[in-house]
């Protein structure tokens, strides 16, 4: 098998293409473009523009191999159901990434100049044009004033075995999306056992749909620094060796700078493992979840840390506590879990309030591991798209219909049925 090696800053037009026994390497962190700031006039800017073809595979060998794409610069990375892009470590190339493997390689940093509210230095306003921030573990720099902003498109791609400890509270993700903006079409997704966060948000606009997040070590959905943006069908399943919290999300530890984060997801299934709290709310994060599931052997379902995030303060944006409705609630340790000023009493008298249609004490009746049995579909969805025309209503919660609705299967890995094992090599042979 042939290896062609992607190394340095890229600028213009490359073009990946597939070709039967071809693979692409990365050689140390590879840029593509140089930012050009929030503004588009940084000096020494330049747009580099990556196409990556259905069934390319990309690896990188160690935590110093990662690809970003700076500020301005876009990647068009679009496989198919049948041939997904894929992003992996060398060890799975070989054919020696077991399943508890992580950490094999950095990871995916995309960069936009979307709204954040956490910027360097003093006296800056958030969500201007001046309000950047760097990112982790690459050190690119993001954010701007164009929500709009366009970083290229994702679809049925899957990043194995990254995530990358820089040092410490400095680590690279799956996937990053560090003020991208909703100009950028990110859908069919899989992150696969991160070593860090499946995908962590940093600020931005960007949407997603059909979002699986796979064994992450830490967390495997993180939002911070004012995102925005909104998540339709997903899957999150922890491994049984590794994993944090499901979502974990905050607003920057009480900043009270706009735009503060205020995430939707809705058909999400949760299926955790580990023993820390399901999906944290927490430094006052505004934040909805509708029409989703969360089983969990160890450990409650939803916490909210901080007396901040169940406030509701008009003059600094803050619309009140986390959004929670029609959402099934299966674990261990209860539905509900306060600290840092909330009570456990707090956080479910708010899940509990009339007309959240919240099952706070359900008994899990899923099938299959994921798809949802008689009592995750006698609950009555809520209208998602009268609330968000972002979403289309559905008549379950979840991410599944039953059974049949399979919408993972061909470009994923290790979920049975027609996916292969992850721990495969991903070869392009035609």
């Amino acid at each position: 098998m042939r290896n062609c090696q992607l190394s340095g800053v890229i600028t213009g037009n490359l073009l990946l293409r597939y070709t039967a026994n071809l693979v692409y390497s990365l050689n140390g962190g590879v840029r593509i473009g140089r930012d050009i700031g929030g503004a588009g006039d940084k000096p020494n800017g330049a747009q580099g523009i990556l196409t990556i073809e259905p069934g390319v595979v990309i690896f990188g060998a160690s935590g110093a191999d990662f690809l970003l794409i700076e500020r301005g610069s876009q990647i068009f990375a679009e496989g198919t159901a049948t041939r997904p892009i894929v992003f992996t470590s060398r060890t799975n190339m070989e054919g020696t990434a077991g399943d508890n493997a992580i950490g094999q390689w950095g990871g995916l940093v995309i960069l936009g100049r979307a709204p954040i509210h956490t910027c360097i230095g003093s006296g800056i306003t958030g969500g201007s044009v001046n309000c950047e921030s760097q990112v982790e573990g690459a050190g690119g720099f993001y954010g701007g004033a164009t929500p709009t902003d366009n970083s290229g498109r994702l679809r049925y791609v899957q990043v194995r075995y990254p995530g990358f400890e820089v040092s410490t509270n400095n680590e690279l993700n799956g996937i990053t999306f560090a003020g991208v903006g909703s100009g950028t079409f990110a859908e069919n997704i899989q992150v696969h056992n991160s070593s860090d966060d499946g995908i962590e948000w940093f600020g931005g606009r960007v949407n997603h749909r059909y979002v699986v997040i796979t064994g992450a070590d830490d967390d495997s959905l993180d939002t911070d620094f004012g995102y925005r943006g909104n998540i339709q069908f997903g899957l999150v399943y922890q491994r049984s060796g590794g994993g944090d919290r499901m979502i974990e999300a905050e607003t920057t530890g009480f900043d009270l700078r706009s735009p503060r984060s205020r995430p939707t997801f809705a058909n999400i299934s949760f299926i955790g493992r580990r023993a820390p709290n399901g999906l944290l709310f927490r430094g006052g994060t505004d934040f909805n979840v509708w029409n989703s599931v969360i089983q969990k052997d160890q450990g409650a379902c939803v916490q909210f840390a901080d007396a901040f995030t169940i406030t509701t303060d008009s003059a600094n944006d803050k619309v009140g506590p986390p959004n929670l409705r029609s959402v099934f609630m299966a674990c261990a340790g209860g539905a509900a879990n306060g600290s840092g000023g909330v009570t456990t009493q707090q956080v479910t008298d708010i899940l509990s309030e009339t007309g959240r249609n919240n099952v706070l004490t359900g008994t899990s009746t899923l099938t299959g591991t994921w798809f949802p049995g008689a009592n995750e579909l006698a609950v009555t969805p809520f209208n998602a798209n009268g609330a968000n025309s972002f979403f289309t209503n559905t008549s379950y919660i979840g991410a599944f219909s039953g059974s049949s609705d399979t919408w993972y299967n061909g470009w994923t890995c290790g979920l049975g049925g027609s996916t292969p094992a992850c721990t495969v090599a991903p070869t392009p042979i035609q």
